[in-house]
């Protein structure tokens, strides 16, 4: 067989580079029309999700001096609707609106034209919540190293429901960040990458997190000069002594996830955190926070050893907050930095039917603990953030698949101390549940709570 010689190679390669750019030319062209035919052919749009999902809650709170405050059939409709569009393998756009409410009509307003059984006929500004919208970009290769792939999120990024909280809301994959310390609907950005491939340990990875929780109280549109002083501050320029921004910035790091056994911690420090002025009932900055969690789960005990021990799920997690406050001001009632902590342990295991389970979770706060999960999905109020215990067990069995399932959930918080769902200022200040017995405010103040709850759900 004849062989070309290097010259004739050459001179081969130099007159198909034009073809061949030719041709690179020509995908790029053929893939162009391909997305605008799919555009054009519904196929290249927003893809949507449903999950949607009624519940009846019978919750109690039992105060300080003894009586009872309860409502033994509050029925709730929610609704989530998701979006997503992925341009290319790429950039990602991401979405989800929310409606939340009580079956009916709340009888609480002054104002009868959004009244709820005319409220989709009425002419009115009736609103839909987003609870999530953000851009996402998939990179291949971090600072030109190709075995670090990488992303980069910003929006109203998905920060509730995180890792372990998913367990109780029945088949949902966890969202970021740490649900221990946690669990709110924030606005900001995150940087993640993959570190597996440059260190060998299985599924080790760090994301870094950063969002604004306050904007600083600027002044409205069409604003008027004071009456009172004649001062004058213009559209959405800061208010002289108004809030300050409320930031937030973390990072999230594990150390292993082999799909078995997930390790994660972070760490995050916040400022300007807020509370009520008793005196004139605004919003004031007290100091800032910082919150350290691990928290660690088992998906399946053993290799293999039996079907029950495969589908047990086991987590535990411990937390510290401390908070730090300035300009003399008291921060959980006090003017010294304060160390709180809390740990959380459960177990889900398998029922008696396929893919049924029960869990059974418990948790524990002190006196100064601290967490971030106003977001938290319980009526009676944060069970993480308690300052004593709570106890949750649950039973969730699926209808149709996991696509709809049915709940059977119950939830005990028993105080150690006032505060727990409160703020960052005198409001959150920890007293003990006995003292406050004896208190003028002890019709106010919590002892413990409960809440049963019935869901059943569908999502698509």
């Amino acid at each position: 067989m004849n062989r070309l010689t290097p010259i004739a190679t050459a001179l081969i390669l130099a007159l198909s580079a034009p073809v061949l750019a030719d041709q690179a030319e020509d995908i790029e062209m053929l893939k162009e029309q391909v997305r605008e035919l799919q555009k054009k052919a519904g196929g290249h749009n927003l893809k949507f999700s449903a999950d949607y999902r009624v519940t009846a809650d019978a919750i109690e709170y039992k105060m300080a001096d003894g009586s009872t405050a309860k409502n033994d059939g509050l029925f709730a409709n929610r609704l989530e609707i998701g979006m997503g569009y992925q341009y290319n393998e790429n950039l990602i756009f991401k979405g989800l609106l929310s409606y939340n409410k009580a079956f009916g009509e709340s009888m609480d307003r002054d104002d009868y034209g959004d009244f709820d059984w005319v409220v989709n006929e009425n002419l009115d500004d009736n609103s839909l919540n987003v609870k999530e919208v953000y851009m996402l970009y998939l990179g291949d290769q971090f600072l030109g190293n190709n075995q670090i792939p990488w992303s980069f999120s910003i929006g109203r990024r998905p920060s509730t429901n995180g890792f372990l909280a998913n367990h109780r809301e029945g088949y949902d994959e966890e969202k970021s960040p740490l649900a221990h310390s946690i669990n709110v609907e924030f606005d900001g950005f995150s940087l993640a990458t993959k570190l597996d491939k440059i260190t060998g340990v299985d599924g080790m990875a760090a994301k870094i997190c950063a969002g604004r929780g306050v904007s600083a109280t600027a002044a409205p549109r069409f604003s008027m000069p004071n009456p009172e002083d004649g001062s004058y501050t213009p559209d959405y320029a800061e208010v002289p002594g108004g809030l300050d921004n409320t930031d937030m910035i973390g990072l999230i790091f594990t150390p292993y996830d082999d799909g078995q056994y997930h390790i994660k911690t972070q760490y995050y420090y916040a400022n300007n955190m807020i509370d009520i002025n008793q005196a004139t009932g605004q919003f004031e900055d007290l100091g800032n926070l910082q919150n350290l969690t691990l928290s660690m789960e088992i998906n399946g005990i053993g290799e293999f050893i039996n079907d029950f021990l495969d589908d047990t799920v086991l987590f535990a997690s411990v937390a510290a907050s401390q908070t730090m406050p300035k300009d003399n001001q008291p921060m959980l009632g006090s003017l010294d930095d304060e160390t709180g902590y809390s740990y959380w342990v459960g177990a889900k295991i398998p029922g008696f039917f396929a893919n049924d389970s029960f869990g059974f979770e418990y948790n524990h706060g002190s006196k100064y603990w601290r967490s971030f999960t106003y977001g938290e999905d319980t009526l009676v109020g944060s069970k993480i953030a308690a300052r004593g215990d709570a106890f949750e067990a649950y039973y969730t069995i699926p209808i149709i698949d996991e696509s709809l399932y049915f709940q059977l959930r119950y939830t005990y918080i028993d105080y150690d101390y006032t505060g727990s769902n409160g703020f960052f200022g005198d409001s959150g200040a920890p007293m003990l549940i006995n003292d406050a017995k004896n208190s003028p405010f002890a019709g106010m103040v919590v002892e413990s709570a409960q809440d049963v709850r019935a869901m059943i759900r569908y999502t698509y």
